[in-house]
This record gives structure tokens, C-alpha cells and sequence, in this order.
């Protein structure tokens, strides 16, 4: 397969990255995923945070009050990032080796630009 035919993260990432401030509760978090029909917000701390929605079911399962706790208690942080040049089975290998769904992307500045998900590879690998 040649380089120049193979689809790079830059095609089907999710833009623009959907951000939650560091001060965002639970509740909050859950809201704006629905809202936005996604599973993953960016944390504004720095450096960025993810937040996903197997964090907020973990809250739920535990039973705690999901408009009582802090973003903070359930974020991941200092993420794996991606650049946006990335061709996508390369996404795919760091996705299964990192036992994760979503990857920030980055621009050359380091900017953050977008998010790709196991969804978004699988659905383009699987054409």
C-alpha cells in the first residue's frame, strides 16, 4: 500500500476538541457529553486532561453524587497526544498498546486540535 493513499488522523479526527474547565463537576461533564454526542472531553489543566465516559459511569456505579464531585477526582491526566499527520493504524497500534479510546490531537505547535477515537479508526480502517 502506498504512504500517499493511507487516510492520516488529520481526515477523521473529531473538530473542534470539545474542552470542560478543571472546576467542572460530574454532572456537568455527563451533560455536555450528551449534549455533544461524544465520549470524551479534554480537561483545561495543564498539562490537558481527558475526562470519558467510563469515568462517569465509574462515579455512577459507585454511587456518589455526580453533581458533587470535581472533574478533577476522575480525569486522566498528561495524556498520550497524537500529531495530526499520524497515519491512523499507527492510532490504532497506540489505542490497543495503551489499553485506551481516545486520543488528543495535536497541531506542530503543539495546539491542541482535535480528538480521535477507537470509533473513528475502526469505522475507517473497516471501508
Amino acid at each position: 500500500m502506498e504512504s500517499d493513499n493511507r487516510t492520516r488522523v488529520d481526515d477523521v479526527m473529531s473538530t473542534p476538541l470539545e474542552t470542560v474547565s478543571k472546576d467542572a463537576t460530574v454532572q456537568t461533564v455527563a451533560q455536555r457529553m450528551r449534549d455533544q454526542e461524544i465520549n470524551a472531553l479534554v480537561v483545561t489543566t495543564h498539562p490537558p486532561s481527558i475526562v470519558t465516559s467510563s469515568d462517569v459511569v465509574e462515579v455512577a456505579a459507585e454511587g456518589q453524587d455526580p453533581s458533587s464531585v470535581p472533574v478533577t477526582e476522575i480525569m486522566t491526566e498528561s495524556v498520550e497526544t497524537v500529531p495530526r499527520d499520524i497515519y491512523i493504524e499507527e492510532v490504532a497500534a497506540m489505542l490497543t498498546t495503551f489499553g485506551i479510546k481516545h486520543l488528543p490531537v495535536v497541531d506542530n505547535d503543539d495546539e491542541y486540535v482535535g480528538m480521535v477515537s477507537s470509533t473513528d479508526v475502526t469505522a475507517q480502517l473497516s471501508q
